[in-house]
């Protein structure tokens, strides 16, 4: 009796047990992507830190010197766009056009101070 039953079921019983894995398998994607979501996350905000850290130091360096070199405002630029395009955009963004509004060789600012 059981077994005619389940064979005259079996699409029902197969659609359930599909519906059962299914839903298992979903659940379980959603929490590995909600956890990639909150590590990938972590990590932006962590390289976005070390970004700023890094347009900081800059400018306190080459604050002191009072004058900033090409070569160093063309890898201030490329930091500052990696550090914008992760969402940030506070002090760093006017130390940023501080140090590129600076001289760029300090004879250019002892000039400056003569005129």
């Amino acid at each position: 009796m059981l077994l005619e039953y389940l064979q005259s079921n079996w699409t029902e019983w197969l659609f359930a047990l599909v519906s059962f894995v299914l839903s298992l398998l979903y659940a379980y994607i959603t929490k590995k992507l909600i956890c990639a979501q909150k590590k990938s996350n972590a990590i932006a905000e962590g390289v976005q830190s070390l970004l700023r850290e890094s347009i900081v130091a800059n400018y306190n360096k080459y604050q002191e010197r009072e004058y900033c070199p090409i070569y160093a405002k063309e890898s201030i630029k490329k930091v500052y766009e990696a550090y914008h395009n992760l969402g940030g955009n506070d002090v760093a963004t006017k130390l940023y056009h501080t140090l590129l509004d600076m001289p760029e060789d300090p004879k250019e600012e002892k000039e400056r101070n003569e005129t």
